[in-house]
């Protein structure tokens, strides 16, 4: 007689697998929230300062573009910062590579591979360096780390690529664990 639990009791030991590797990453953002808050700041009382004096020479329009023009930056930063909510997941364990993307607006697209058939790709500009990384297995092309510069894609390459070789070696056995 089965209890139906069995689905559940092979999703929970899968799921407890040993991480070989897991990566998340995200878009690089140089101005955190007090950053963003200081511009701000700073852009509104030197409009208010412009806008004062240009409405004390009676161009009274003036002032209203000047605070027009605070408002769209504000806006551009907004936007800014709803896009950097995107991210890409990426774990490695001895049966599966799975990579998690979500984009800035919460949509999220999943993908499972076999770690033995899968191959890095990379794309390099001999100026720039490594422009683009692909993951490839059995005819599928995916590009992934497309948040992260050259240097950074560099190093995300080789710890992936150990990665896989160890995932590709199998578990170890190890009795004192």
């Amino acid at each position: 007689m089965s209890t139906g639990n069995e689905i559940e009791r092979e999703r929970s030991e899968s799921e407890s697998e040993v991480q070989i590797f897991s990566a998340r990453l995200t878009p690089h953002r140089s101005l955190n929230r007090t950053g963003f808050l200081a511009v701000m700041l700073f852009l509104s009382v030197i409009s208010f300062a412009t806008g004062i004096a240009f409405l004390m020479m009676g161009a009274w329009p003036v002032f209203g573009f000047f605070g027009l023009d605070v408002l769209v930056i504000w806006w551009a930063f907004k936007v800014n910062f709803r896009t950097a909510r995107a991210r890409e997941e990426i774990v490695v364990t001895p049966s599966e590579l799975r990579i998690r993307r979500v984009s800035h607006r919460g949509q999220v697209a999943e993908w499972t591979f076999n770690p033995l058939w899968v191959r890095l790709d990379q794309e390099v500009d001999e100026e720039y360096g490594i422009e683009h990384l692909y993951l490839i297995s059995r005819g599928h092309r995916l590009l992934i780390a497309g948040f992260l510069g050259p240097e950074e894609k560099s190093s995300f390459y080789n710890a992936l690529v150990g990665a896989l070789n160890a995932a590709r070696r199998g578990p170890i056995y190890n009795p004192l664990t």
